[in-house]
């Protein structure tokens, strides 16, 4: 089978995401795309502060997902369809708070309507992890963190500020100040287990 190059639409994606202005505090990079889930795939991989080499943060880690079906699946209601993941760890009383999954999900939201990304069909999960270690693990104690999933459809190839939204996410939900206005704060301190 002949190799076919690039769409114009996907090439100009990609180059706009490699083009986002990232926070001092993330360490991103290009990984492997999954390469089942559309013709065109690309993908960035993002830890809060410099991780140990091989491992993600302690601090808060995610992936961004940029796909790209120029048959537009009616489940996109578009060409393009982001895929984030985003994961921090949180106090245990935090872990508990029934509304910290609605302010995760609206720190996306926020973010990404700050930088003025368009987009359409958004939809995702976040989750509350509460751990409790036993046997070897013990000494852990107990622990709990943030899980956010989410996908929407760009409105058009400049995901630039889809990328910066999500990297605002990441760098929030590891308990760090929003670097833009428009975005609510919610004032935690960051620990390990306790």
């Amino acid at each position: 089978m002949p190799e076919t190059s690039q769409p114009v639409a996907f090439t100009a994606a990609v180059e706009a995401a490699r083009s986002a202005v990232m926070r001092a505090e993330l360490v991103v990079s290009e990984i492997p795309a999954p390469g089942t889930l559309a013709p065109w795939s690309f993908a960035l991989a993002a830890d809060v502060t410099p991780a140990r080499h091989g491992s993600d943060s302690e601090l808060g880690t995610g992936r961004f997902v940029l796909l790209y079906d120029p048959a537009a699946p009616e489940a996109w209601n578009g060409q393009f369809r982001v895929i984030c993941y985003a994961q921090a760890p949180l106090e245990t009383e935090m872990g508990v708070d029934p509304f910290i999954a609605d302010v995760a999900w609206s720190w996306l939201t926020e973010a990404l309507d700050a930088r003025h990304a368009r987009y359409t069909s958004a939809s995702g999960t976040a989750t509350r992890i509460l751990s409790t270690g036993f046997g070897e693990l013990e000494a852990q104690g107990q622990g709990a963190q943030i899980e956010l999933r989410a996908s929407w459809t760009p409105a058009d190839h400049d995901v630039a500020s889809h990328v910066e939204g999500w990297g605002e996410l990441l760098c929030m939900l590891a308990g760090l100040p929003p670097a833009i206005e428009g975005v609510s704060l919610l004032s935690a301190r960051r620990v390990g287990r306790e």
